[in-house]
């Protein structure tokens, strides 16, 4: 009779699996919570301390290890010896193990978790009996992904388990336990600079692709399991997602998650956005958004950060979309943009706020920088008015809009608003007047009226040609966040214009 080791941690599909292996005449060895959770739903279980001849201890921390089992896992079947020693101390070969491990990286992602609590979820047994049975995949089925669990059952009932389904399997485990002990050793690397003194990448293939930004590149998706990333969106219609695609529904959705009571849309080109807009429903703030520069929305991604209904998706008929991508979308959208079959329907949250610190990468030949992900933040008691003119309230309300929108414009970044909506973009810029130049024209040839407007920089004026410039165009407030050594000359040329001017602190540059 083969027999099966189960004892994890998540239960999802457990019991199906059970099931499943006692109705092919498996034996089932289980500890302690899976034990009893198989036993609740009817089926037989030996409990691991029958096998071994010695109880649980340590409140759980010792139940596994012990020769009996390990013996069971590491034998090779095509060895005698093995087999002769096996038969000599009383050991039965275990032919399946499904084990998967406590939640260390949830714990630890509290801030507020003490240690004592996370290192009770550092798991020993599990990940050396997953690694024993991956040793020995030729003989050991090891599971550690719920998701295999179906497929195994199949291959079993149908004698399909072969070298490669073994292969796969072993190189889960593998992936999975390295991953986790490199979660533990960043645990313990963290310094008094916030940054761990180690990190390491494990990173899981998704998708393959058909080219990366250039069609002589291969490409695929590699995704690190990050809650709420792009490893958990769902394509909900349309051809395959290409690997520019990708980067610009990571930058729509970045654009749009600064408003979290209110409905946004932005309209993304080549990671940056061409239009952003607030609105009271899904369809004002798409048209508001699309006003923006109607010309470059042409073969753009459009991203929401609600719901998107039928009616919004009937508004977007007439424009020429890449990718449409929001948190959900209403079945009968979906219905409406399924007529344009090559239209790429895309859900994916949010990005949840912060709690302990997460980290973007960008790659440099040899290595990887580090940095803090970029966060929102809605904290404006740093904000200070440093020309001798406050602004109104309606200006007050389109700069606080300005300043969020403006921060996923990649730099030298200007951006013109009213009435919470982007009427001018200037991204990209190799100097700040350019930068502004090219958002006053591009509000100009769209036929939108800057005079009255307020302008958000993502960094600060070098220079006061970039505000000269700014008021020439009819802008009457900025908000920036200071710190050049000419602040002195910049505020005055705003006070020379009549500007309100507002210092933030606090630089924004998506490079």
């Amino acid at each position: 009779m083969p027999r099966a080791l189960l004892s994890v941690y998540n239960k999802k599909g457990i019991q199906e699996l059970a099931r499943g292996l006692s109705g092919l005449g498996w034996e089932i060895i289980s500890t302690g919570g899976t034990a009893r959770a198989l036993e609740d739903a009817g089926v037989v279980v030996t409990k691991v301390e029958d096998v071994t001849g010695f109880p649980e201890m340590l409140d759980g921390r010792v139940k596994t290890l012990h020769p009996v089992i390990h013996g069971g896992l590491l034998a090779r079947r095509d060895l005698p010896p093995h087999m002769e020693a096996l038969q000599e101390h009383g050991i039965s070969p275990i032919d399946l193990v499904a084990v998967n491990l406590y939640p260390f990286r949830e714990t630890v992602d509290d801030p507020n978790v003490r240690f004592e609590d996370a290192i009770e979820q550092i798991d020993i047994g599990g990940p050396s009996m997953l690694r024993s049975a991956a040793k020995n995949h030729a003989a050991v089925l090891p599971l550690v992904d719920p998701t295999d669990y179906d497929l195994v059952l199949e291959a079993l009932r149908n004698d399909a388990v072969d070298e490669t389904l073994r292969g796969d399997l072993a190189m889960k485990v593998f992936a999975h336990t390295s991953a986790y002990d490199a979660a533990i050793a960043e645990y313990f690397a963290k310094d008094e600079f916030g940054l761990p003194s180690f990190i390491n990448l494990s990173l899981n293939r998704t998708q393959t692709l058909r080219y990366g930004e250039n069609p002589n590149q291969a490409a695929a998706l590699y995704t690190t399991g990050e809650p709420d990333g792009i490893g958990e969106m769902w394509q909900r219609h349309g051809k395959e997602l290409s690997f520019n695609n990708l980067i610009d529904i990571d930058g729509a959705m970045m654009s749009v998650g600064g408003w979290s009571d209110r409905v946004a849309c932005a309209i993304i080109k080549h990671t940056t956005p061409c239009g952003v807009a607030l609105g009271n429903t899904t369809v004002e703030a798409y048209r508001r958004a699309l006003a923006t520069d109607p010309t470059s929305a042409f073969g753009s991604v459009v991203a929401f950060n609600t719901v998107v209904d039928a009616p919004t998706a009937e508004a977007m008929a007439d424009l020429f979309v890449e990718v449409v991508v929001a948190p959900r979308f209403r079945d009968g959208a979906v219905a409406v943009f399924e007529r344009k079959k090559n239209l790429r329907v895309v859900e994916m949250p949010l990005a949840a706020p912060a709690g302990s610190v997460s980290f973007d990468f960008k790659r440099v030949r040899g290595g990887f920088l580090a940095q803090e992900r970029f966060a929102y933040s809605t904290d404006q008691t740093s904000w200070k008015v440093a020309t001798q003119r406050e602004p109104t309230a309606d200006e007050w309300r389109d700069l606080y809009f300005a300043w969020t929108a403006v921060a996923n414009v990649k730099s030298n970044a200007i951006l013109l608003a009213k009435d919470e909506a982007a009427i001018g973009i200037g991204a990209g810029q190799m100097s700040r007047v350019d930068a502004s130049f090219l958002a006053v024209h591009k509000a100009n040839r769209e036929g939108h009226d800057p005079k009255g407007s307020v302008l958000a920089s993502d960094a600060f004026f070098p220079f006061a040609d970039g505000v000269e410039e700014a008021a020439k165009a009819g802008v009457t407030a900025i908000v920036q966040p200071g710190g050049s050594k000419r602040d002195e000359e910049v505020i005055a040329a705003a006070d020379e214009h009549g500007l309100a001017m507002v210092l933030t602190g606090r630089r924004q540059f998506r490079h």
